[in-house]
C-alpha cells in the first residue's frame, strides 16, 4: 500500500482546512495542523512544548528551533508511519521544508506531492471578509496575505524545484476543489 505524504499551502480563506479533513478521511492519512501539534506538545507538557507555550503567551511566533523538532517527534509516531500525513501549516518557510525533508529522509520516506491550492486575494479577502471575525478587518486581512505571500513564494519554488509542487485552481464548488485535489494526488499516488 502506497502512504500518502502531503503538503497543502494556499492563502489563508483558500478553503485548506476543509479540504485537508475531507483528503484525511478520504485517504486514511494523518491531519495535522500548526496548530493541533503546538497544542498536543503544550498539553503534554513537554520540554518543547514548555517552550512553545512560553513563546506563545509573550504573543511570539513559535521559531523554527522549536517547531521543526515538534513536526519530527509528532511525524515519528506510529500512527503516521502506517497511515500518511497530510500536513496543513508546516512548512511554512524553506528551512522548515529543508527540515521535513531530512526528517522524512532519515526513515526513507518522502513527500508525494505539495499542493497549492490556488484562489485569487480578491476572493480570499472577500471570503473572509464574510466571516465576520472581529480580526477579519480589511487591514488585518491585507497584512495577513502580504504575509503569506512573502514567506510562501519562496516555498513554492523549493517544492517546484524538486518536482513536488501541484497548482490546484481553489475556486468553485467545495466537491469540484475536492475532485480536483484527489485527482492530482491519485496520479502521484499511482
Amino acid at each position: 500500500m502506497v502512504v500518502l505524504r502531503m503538503v497543502i499551502l494556499g492563502r489563508q480563506g483558500s478553503g485548506k482546512g476543509t479540504q485537508s479533513l475531507r483528503l484525511a478521511e478520504a485517504y486514511g492519512c494523518v491531519h495535522l495542523s500548526t496548530g493541533d501539534i503546538l497544542r498536543a506538545a503544550v498539553g503534554e507538557g513537554t520540554d518543547l512544548g514548555q517552550q512553545a507555550e512560553a513563546v506563545m503567551n509573550s504573543g511570539g511566533l513559535v521559531g523554527d528551533d522549536i517547531m521543526i523538532p515538534l513536526v519530527q517527534e509528532r511525524i515519528g509516531k506510529d500512527d503516521i508511519a502506517t497511515s500518511g500525513v497530510l500536513l496543513d501549516g508546516f512548512p511554512r518557510t524553506a528551512d522548515q521544508a529543508n527540515g521535513l525533508e531530512s526528517m522524512l529522509g532519515a526513515r526513507g520516506q518522502m513527500l508525494t506531492v505539495a499542493i497549492n491550492l490556488d484562489v485569487p486575494v480578491a476572493e480570499v479577502t472577500l471570503r473572509m471578509m464574510a466571516r465576520g471575525r472581529e480580526d477579519d478587518t480589511e487591514d488585518a486581512i491585507a497584512r495577513r496575505l502580504d504575509l503569506y505571500e512573502a514567506e510562501t513564494a519562496p516555498l513554492l519554488d523549493w517544492f517546484a524545484e524538486r518536482g513536488l509542487l501541484a497548482t490546484v485552481d481553489g475556486l468553485g464548488e467545495e466537491s469540484d476543489v475536492f475532485g480536483r485535489l484527489q485527482a492530482v494526488i491519485d496520479q502521484r499516488l499511482a
